[in-house]
């Protein structure tokens, strides 16, 4: 993985988690054509190779906008073609991420409206300071939640709720959206970033392999009849039986102390 993005600044943190952050603070974190390239390299990267990495954390620049979604300047005066093609790109974008084989944690550090409000919706769960507000307003625009919103809000707090959200394009708080069951945890700005890295840590420690066999079974296991989800979980239960690190974690057990997981 390239060390340097135009939109996107990455960091190693603890050698295992990745912190990712949206990186355009004067205009708002929008996301532009370059972003969804840079969101693109970075995790299809991660999909083919995840380098150590066992749990990314997703965040913004600044205190006060995780991401004001598609950036509307960049689209002023974009023909239809010119439109359609850059929607490509963020489709490919959040495919990608939403298939980033480690879990992801989104610390969403104030307004996510709009693809703002879809990236952290495609997040594997989130923490939120308590200034942090969300909205798809897509239809307040012409247009409509595409990529991801229309999918991934439902999953999190129901059909019902998310149509009120998707068809008036009202904002919601992050005290709301942990009523809802969309936002994990609520801190004060200040606490979000050592709540959230206190968090990947602890998932950081864990078996890498089955951490990631128990998040796909999670993601396609919701996709299927509850007998094709047991059938699946099976299949990647079984995979780690001959892993080196389900010896390990036996071994430490029995021998009372911290298992040295090798991702093997």
């Amino acid at each position: 993985m390239q060390s340097e993005y135009a939109t996107v600044a990455t960091e190693r943190v603890d050698t295992n988690i990745l912190k990712v952050t949206l990186n355009r603070p004067r205009a708002a974190n929008a996301i532009n054509t370059q972003m969804g390239r840079d969101m693109i390299a970075i995790f299809e990267e991660l999909l083919v190779n995840p380098d150590g990495v066992r749990c990314v954390v997703l965040t913004g620049q600044g205190e006060k906008v995780f991401c004001a979604g598609g950036d509307l300047k960049e689209r002023d005066g974009m023909s239809d073609s010119q439109w359609r093609d850059q929607h490509v790109v963020f489709e490919r974008m959040i495919r990608a991420f939403m298939g980033c084989p480690v879990p992801t944690i989104g610390a969403i550090n104030g307004a996510a409206f709009g693809g703002g409000c879809e990236i952290a919706a495609a997040c594997d769960f989130i923490y939120a300071s308590s200034n942090a507000r969300f909205a798809l307003t897509e239809v307040t625009l012409g247009i409509m939640p595409g990529t991801g919103g229309t999918q991934n809000l439902p999953r999190a707090i129901g059909s019902r709720r998310a149509l009120e959200v998707i068809l008036t394009g009202t904002p919601f708080s992050a005290r709301q959206g942990f009523e809802w069951g969309f936002v994990n945890k609520v801190t004060e700005a200040v606490d979000l970033q050592p709540s959230v890295l206190e968090t990947a840590r602890r998932i950081a420690r864990n078996a890498p392999i089955a951490v990631r066999q128990a998040k796909q079974s999670v993601h396609r296991g919701l996709q299927m009849s509850i007998a094709d989800g047991l059938a699946f979980e099976i299949e990647a239960y079984n995979r780690l039986v001959p892993t080196e690190d389900r010896r390990e974690g036996v071994r430490a057990f029995n021998e009372r102390r911290e298992p040295n997981f090798t991702d093997r």
